[in-house]
């Protein structure tokens, strides 16, 4: 499989089950409505594991334009294939929240909040505060990336004296569940203002579905925040590599 469509189809999985738990949560008439934040942070974090086991092996599993510029700044990945990688995210992502749309259809006719029905696709502020929302988007992903480049890499080594080179073996889909585990804890720790974007294909691509899809008695898109999800994890993404290199050079590094 092709990086790119590692990048699609792990980002299409994630938008699937994570804005999904959401509709689950706030549409009316479903077997989860109300079950409140704990599940919709638990439902995250496993989005973010399937997302990423599914593509980890193949494209390194950015699921993220704010990961994917982490990673060019880093010279791990080119500026064409970082391209690509965000343009597989946001079609990605598209198509996952056009799926929850699809799925849930009825329940979002049976349902008069206009927010709540922007809330499965998009992300807004609890408080109309854009200066703090900014703030607490750079936060949260720095809170994310800058531990995804200090994680050791799950391995198992095979210890055998009788052999110069032990084997190692990886983890396989395993390898991905720190990454989950992080996500659900930034949203049980850092999601209670903005909801915790951390990622602009997550948010940006299903706004503009939400916009484009027929919706039955939807709201704006709320295009006057829309910037904010994209442009704050850009910036704590940059903060997240600068630190790194910074403690990279350090003398007690």
């Amino acid at each position: 499989m092709h990086p790119y469509a590692a990048e699609f189809i792990g980002t299409m999985i994630l938008i699937l089950f994570g804005n999904g738990v959401v509709a689950n949560v706030v549409l009316n008439r479903t077997n989860g409505n109300g079950s409140g934040w704990l599940v919709i942070c638990a439902g995250w974090g496993i989005a973010v594991f399937l997302g990423a086991s599914c593509s980890q092996e193949i494209s390194g599993a950015h699921l993220n334009p704010a990961v994917t510029l982490a990673m060019l700044l880093s010279d791990e990945i080119s500026v064409v294939d970082s391209v690509g990688y965000v343009v597989a995210q946001m079609l990605g992502a598209a198509l996952g929240a056009s799926l929850v749309f699809a799925f849930y259809r009825e329940h979002f006719r049976l349902t008069g909040d206009g927010d709540a029905k922007l809330g499965c696709f998009a992300n807004a502020p609890v408080i109309r505060n854009f200066t703090q929302a900014f703030s607490c988007e750079v936060l949260g992903t720095f809170a994310l990336v800058l531990p995804v480049f200090l994680m050791t890499k799950p391995t198992i080594l095979w210890a055998d004296d009788s052999i110069t080179q032990p084997p190692v073996m990886g983890l396989g889909a395993v390898g991905s569940l720190p990454i989950g585990l992080l996500v659900f804890g930034i949203g049980m720790s850092l999601g209670g203002t903005t909801g915790y974007a951390i990622n602009p294909a997550r948010d940006l691509a299903p706004r503009i579905m939400h916009w484009l899809l027929p919706i039955p008695g939807k709201r704006d898109s709320d295009w006057a925040y829309s910037w904010i999800p994209v442009v704050g994890p850009c910036v704590g993404a940059m903060i997240a590599v600068a630190v790194y290199r910074l403690l990279l050079v350090l003398p007690f590094a």
